[in-house]
C-alpha cells in the first residue's frame, strides 16, 4: 500500500481539504486498498481542532465527502512509513526538510512539482479564498494520483 500525506502549516485548511478530496479520486479510481491518504501539519498550533469551516463548506459545495478529522502535526514515524510527503508553498518544504530524517528526504515534494511549476498553493487561512485553494488542488491531485499509480507499473 501507497502511503501519501499533504503537509501545510496547521493542517485545517489546504492540506485536509487535499485529503479529502484525494480520498474521493482515490474512492473513484477503486484503489482504496493501494493508496493511503493522509494530512498533516508542519507546526503545533491548531493541533486537535477541526478543518476550517470555510474549508469544509467549500468541500461541500463542490460535492467532496467529508471525513472526520482533526488536525495532527507531522511525525518521525510519518516521515518513515509515507511514500510520498507533499508540501503545499515553500515554506512547509523547508520545515519539512528541516523535520525529516536525511533516508527520507527523497520523499518530499512541493504540490506544484507535478506541474514542474514552482508555484504554491496559497493559504486561504489569511484571506478566505478557499474557492481558489480548491481550484488548484483540483488541477494537480488528479496529476499526483496518475504518477503514484504510475510509479507502481
Amino acid at each position: 500500500m501507497k502511503r501519501v500525506i499533504f503537509v501545510c502549516l496547521g493542517n485545517i485548511c489546504r492540506s485536509p481539504m487535499a485529503e479529502m478530496m484525494m480520498k474521493q479520486l482515490v474512492a473513484e479510481q477503486g484503489l482504496i486498498k493501494e493508496i493511503q491518504v493522509e494530512s498533516r501539519a508542519t507546526s503545533t498550533y491548531e493541533i486537535g481542532n477541526p478543518p476550517h469551516p470555510l474549508a469544509i463548506r467549500e468541500l461541500q459545495k463542490q460535492g467532496v465527502g467529508i471525513v472526520e478529522h482533526v488536525a495532527k502535526q507531522i511525525t518521525a514515524e510519518d516521515f518513515k512509513e509515507a511514500d510520498l510527503i507533499i508540501g503545499m508553498d515553500r515554506q512547509n518544504l523547508v520545515d519539512l526538510k528541516q523535520m525529516a530524517p536525511v533516508i527520507d528526504q527523497s520523499k518530499l515534494h512541493l504540490a506544484y512539482k507535478i506541474l514542474n511549476k514552482d508555484a504554491e498553493i496559497q493559504d486561504p487561512w489569511y484571506d478566505h479564498k478557499f474557492d481558489r485553494t480548491y481550484r488548484q488542488l483540483q488541477e494537480l491531485l488528479p496529476l499526483w494520483l496518475k504518477n503514484i499509480v504510475q510509479a507502481d507499473k
